[in-house]
């Protein structure tokens, strides 16, 4: 049996990604005719069939989605590899490549990501969006760097640390009939309109932790991608969400929004960072976590007070 080699995970990932031997061939600036020869030769060579035709589209045998599995895993690992390389023989620390899972982190992480580029002007700073709630696949993937996270994994390999505290509250607009009350209970979100991040209900805390064990739903359920949007339509009276206090704060000045305890005891939340374990003594990402602690304390909210 043929040894797999680098090009035949990469014929496979673009099979898989683009659909068609066309498309595929010129993504790896071949033509159609070589890939083709190059899949039946991969094929005869492991002596098993890695897709099956439908149509016009090439589908993953059993065979073939494990070996994609493989390709999706070893790839990025080998490209960051030579990057890093690269970067050892030019003398440079390269890129620090940050995924989010927290949609309305991304104005905080603004505040680190100044003063690091100012203490690291050898790294570079790239903020993967994209990775948003499929965080630790990325990492684990060598895909990003660091994660910003509400909802850490403790697995072997990985380690988060924690960097801020904050209170989950309600939002709501100007006029609303909840805003002033000391707290509110599931029951009171039944004939609402709640706004939340385009995330399963799985994921969103309002839900798992307030809504759902009381059995309750909203009236409607909106999504909204981006959080300046979200916030017009909750100061528009479209209906509330639940976000940091931290971050209604924040925005006080601009729209007039209130926030409200959800439930007599509040919803204590963290922010963790986390970073792949035989990482974790690289000075550069000790300095990033370290700067994430230190701005995280301006925007901590404690839900005991």
């Amino acid at each position: 049996m043929a040894q797999l080699e680098r090009t035949h995970l990469a014929i496979v990932r673009a099979v898989d990604q683009y659909g068609s031997v066309t498309a595929a061939a010129e993504q790896l600036n071949l033509t159609q005719s070589a890939l083709s020869h190059a899949i039946r030769k991969l094929e005869d060579q492991l002596g098993v069939a890695i897709w099956t035709r439908e149509g016009r589209r090439l589908r993953p045998t059993q065979a073939g989605s494990y070996l994609l599995a493989v390709a999706n895993r070893l790839l990025p690992q080998l490209t960051q590899a030579e990057e890093r390389l690269r970067q050892f023989a030019l003398g440079e620390r390269g890129t620090l490549r940050i995924g989010i899972e927290c949609h309305p982190c991304y104005q905080w992480l603004l505040k680190v990501v100044s003063p690091y580029l100012a203490a690291w002007p050898d790294v570079d700073v790239d903020v993967r969006q994209e990775f948003q709630f499929g965080g630790i696949g990325a990492l684990f993937a060598h895909e990003i760097d660091l994660l910003v996270t509400p909802d850490p994994l403790y697995t072997g390999g990985l380690r988060f640390e924690p960097v801020f505290d904050y209170e989950q509250v309600l939002v709501v607009g100007p006029g609303h009939r909840l805003r002033g009350l000391p707290c509110v209970q599931p029951e009171h979100l039944a004939e609402e309109t709640l706004i939340t991040y385009p995330v399963a209900i799985d994921r969103l805390d309002i839900y798992t932790r307030f809504l759902l064990p009381a059995g309750i739903r909203p009236k409607r359920h909106k999504p909204i991608e981006t959080t300046d949007i979200l916030l017009q339509m909750v100061a528009s009276g479209r209906g509330v969400a639940a976000l940091p206090r931290w971050l209604v704060d924040e925005q006080a000045g601009k729209l007039d929004l209130g926030s409200v305890r959800l439930g007599a005891q509040g919803i204590a939340k963290q922010i963790f960072v986390g970073i792949r374990e035989r990482e974790a003594d690289i000075d550069y990402l000790r300095a990033f976590v370290a700067l994430a602690r230190e701005h995280g304390g301006g925007v901590g909210s404690s839900v005991s007070g």
